[in-house]
């Protein structure tokens, strides 16, 4: 697996996989993991890496590790995956979100946005989403311009709410979605697999910073043959 630039260290990325894999029901309460020599194999990555990704999930107390026996997975409620708030899973449930920025730019929020935030400007950030390598939805995303001058897409991490938390001060503190039906895009790129003007499943979501005013609003257009929205309750 490649560590792509603006990307989580390659022990984050396995381990939010692992992550959602736990949330879908892939991996059980309970269940014992392969040996980490055969694990690191099948995911591609080095043993030592493999084991800072153990490591990461048992501080999370979703791993035990047991001396002579093996690793252990401990399903709990609240895994505090920097993926929490994404919604879309591969249709046979979990994957591995990734992200690559189409087009960041710093314009007058357009009319068909309703009113958010304090300044008349926005930052309009487009991206292309996949889900273990699948792409699988095309993004956009309106943050309000009071929180940074400008915005480039070198920047940007694979979690927008993690560039907004260490770079922003910013925390997404709830979110909510409104599921319907839209017409894809026309600057969606041929990579979607979906053309311009063809209906699919679309999410509105209205995100509410720390202080409780909304900071960002986004459209995300998905391909329901790949991927599914999923809201659990726990």
């Amino acid at each position: 697996m490649k560590n792509a630039r603006g990307s989580l260290p390659m022990y984050l990325q396995i381990a939010e996989l692992l992550v959602r894999d736990i949330a879908a029901g892939r991996l059980i309460d309970g269940e014992k993991l392969a040996p980490e020599r055969e694990m690191a194999a099948n995911l591609g990555i080095a043993v030592g890496t493999l084991r800072k990704t153990l490591a990461e999930l048992q501080s999370r107390g979703l791993l035990e590790r047991v001396q002579g026996s093996g690793n252990y997975i401990r399903a709990i409620s609240d895994p505090k995956s920097v993926y929490a708030m994404f919604r879309l899973e591969l249709v046979d449930g979990g994957g591995l979100p990734t992200a690559e920025v189409l087009d960041v730019c710093r314009l007058e929020k357009p009319g068909y946005l309703p009113t958010f935030g304090a300044s008349r400007e926005g930052h309009r950030i487009r991206r292309l989403r996949r889900l273990s390598g699948k792409v699988v939805a095309v993004e956009e995303i309106w943050l309000d311009g009071s929180y940074v001058e400008t915005v480039t897409a070198e920047d940007l991490s694979e979690s927008l709410y993690l560039y907004y938390r260490t770079r922003l001060g910013l925390w997404i503190a709830r979110a909510e979605d409104q599921v319907g039906l839209s017409l894809v895009p026309d600057w969606a790129p041929e990579a979607f697999g979906q053309r311009p003007g063809s209906p699919v499943p679309h999410v509105v979501r209205s995100s509410q910073a720390q202080d409780g005013v909304t900071a960002e609003l986004s459209h995300t257009w998905y391909d329901h043959a790949l991927a599914r929205y999923v809201s659990r309750l726990r």
